[in-house]
């Protein structure tokens, strides 16, 4: 069904009155519509439900699945420069909701360390993925296709020696981790987090706090320079649906789920939507460009 749509609402109907068997979103819609009544219809037809371009948030899924509880959820990652690249099959969801899964088939995903060396179960490292689905580069852009597509390091894991060519992987610039079952869980990005205090904080963790605290509508955190802390956490937030924002209320709550180095020194409440990017995600680096202004 294709739907240029105005409101999240408008979704909700077009998934009614087309009687939709599967619906794909970016997780600020998918926000938005776990803050509204479905119709009860909805459930009899939807088979499942799917994220894309970015990691769908606990609380919101949590959400969901108790609204749409015979609806089967398939958690995604993936990078433009490389379509997807993991799953979790709904049957995990249950178990281990906050992951991305594994590789999907035609994929290899590692998680190295910056001299390429393979990362430990549950070490942090940069996701990259090798594989048929890698593109070859970006159209006339050759200096950016050589920051993100490279040649596997020495060090990597399956490295073959001796090609004529070498083997080229995307480098996602994303932080993730793999436990030891082999299941996947992202971090961040790795040119967003906010180092304060002496620590290195995720803002997509300080996000999940957020909205599992059911105060805010959509949010986006970042940092600013700090004379002191060398960033200090910053969050912008619209109301949730029907109501108002308690600034108060919200910062409350951060202390008691969060610890001190974490907790936002400035929330900024907007009524608006939130910008995106091109890939529909929020776009934090716009929200911290204005707020310089």
């Amino acid at each position: 069904v294709l739907l240029n749509y105005l409101m999240p609402r408008d979704v909700l109907k077009a998934v009614e009155k087309e009687k939709v068997t599967g619906l794909t979103a970016v997780p600020p819609l998918w926000i938005q519509l776990s803050q509204l009544k479905w119709p009860d219809t909805v459930t009899e037809h939807l088979r499942y439900i799917a994220n894309t371009g970015g990691r769908m948030p606990l609380e919101t899924l949590t959400t969901l699945r108790g609204m749409l509880p015979r609806t089967k959820p398939f958690l995604m990652y993936g990078l433009t420069e490389a379509f997807r690249a993991t799953f979790l099959p709904p049957a995990q969801a249950d178990i281990r909701p906050d992951s991305i899964g594994k590789a999907i088939p035609n994929a290899e995903i590692m998680v190295l360390r910056e001299d390429g060396s393979e990362c430990a179960p549950n070490e942090p490292g940069e996701l990259v993925q090798r594989g048929a689905l890698v593109a070859m580069g970006y159209w006339n852009d050759p200096e950016k296709t050589a920051e993100r597509f490279k040649p596997l390091p020495t060090k990597a894991p399956g490295r073959q020696s001796g090609l004529v060519l070498p083997e080229i992987a995307v480098f996602s610039g994303d932080t993730v981790r793999r436990d030891e079952e082999g299941y996947l869980y992202f971090i961040g990005r790795r040119d967003e987090m906010i180092k304060t205090s002496g620590y290195r904080v995720s803002p997509t963790e300080v996000e999940e706090i957020l909205y599992a605290t059911r105060l805010v509508g959509e949010c986006a955190a970042f940092g600013v320079a700090h004379d002191t802390l060398g960033q200090s956490i910053v969050v912008i937030a619209t109301p949730p649906t029907g109501a108002a924002l308690d600034t108060d209320a919200l910062l409350a709550e951060c202390r008691i789920r969060m610890p001190a180095y974490m907790v936002p020194g400035r929330i900024e409440v907007r009524e608006g939507p939130l910008p995106r990017n091109p890939n529909g995600k929020i776009d934090r680096k716009t929200l911290a460009s204005e707020l310089g202004d």
